[in-house]
């Protein structure tokens, strides 16, 4: 941890029921962390919430369904599980969908969706988390972007490569604007790492198994940078070529 991050005990982490929300909940049990899951598959949260406390049986695992395009249950479920577990210090902004096709190629409801869940329903979750730590000022604030948010990408990956560059700008902004608040703000871009929104990702070597690639997530979410890229090899020099490369080339990456 840098010298002003400190341990975060109670975590909420939305998109929890399956890929990097379920591993994350995973890794930080296995840390001591009292957690609340919010998805829409409440019988996958339940699973998981039985797994983990048969694993660390002195846990708190809090549970509830939750779609973040509802913006008003968003911010009722927050407060519920704030209340239920005495106040979080760390809430994940990690739901998100996968789907896209080329822009205006007849298929916009794709492109809508995606737009729809990954910026205004990161940015509903933003809002909620943000006021529960306004009022205590305290706490940690984390939006799982992507670094497809780099550089515009084409094809079937515009649309969501565009709501993960605007889940970006919610966390540069908050950021800056936090700068000298207790209130921590991290941004979180996660290579290939294998999970369902990528399994028809065509074979890399680039593409992270799901423990290890997300153990990198949890490692930079402890630290509470501004801005993490991970896993860190190969992504991080991949990140700077990104921003000086030609589209031409960056193809290539991504």
């Amino acid at each position: 941890m840098t010298s002003t991050a400190k341990t975060r005990t109670t975590i909420l982490i939305t998109g929890a029921s399956s890929g990097l929300g379920a591993e994350m909940a995973r890794q930080f049990a296995s840390k001591g962390r009292d957690l609340a899951l919010c998805a829409r598959r409440i019988d996958r949260l339940e699973e998981l919430r039985a797994e983990l406390l048969a694993a660390h049986p002195s846990i708190r695992v809090a549970v509830r369904t939750l779609d973040v395009n509802d913006h008003r249950a968003v911010s009722r479920v927050f407060g519920e599980l704030d209340d239920e577990l005495g106040g979080l210090d760390r809430i994940v902004v990690n739901a998100g969908l996968g789907k896209g096709a080329p822009i205006g190629t007849g298929k916009p409801e794709a492109n809508l969706e995606t737009a729809q869940t990954n910026f205004l329903g990161a940015l509903a979750q933003a809002e909620a988390a943000m006021e529960l730590f306004r009022s205590r000022g305290a706490g940690h604030l984390v939006l799982v972007s992507s670094m497809s948010a780099v550089r515009g990408l084409p094809k079937a990956q515009t649309a969501y490569s565009a709501s993960k560059a605007a889940v970006s700008a919610i966390g540069e902004g908050l950021a800056a604007e936090l700068s000298r608040s207790p209130i921590a703000v991290t941004t979180i871009l996660p290579g290939y790492i294998r999970t369902p929104i990528n399994e028809k990702v065509a074979k890399t070597p680039l593409m992270a198994d799901t423990v290890a690639g997300v153990r990198s997530m949890v490692k930079a979410i402890e630290r509470e940078p501004r801005r993490a890229v991970v896993p860190g090899w190969p992504w991080r020099p991949i990140d700077l070529a990104l921003r000086v490369l030609p589209q031409r080339l960056t193809g290539r990456f991504l």
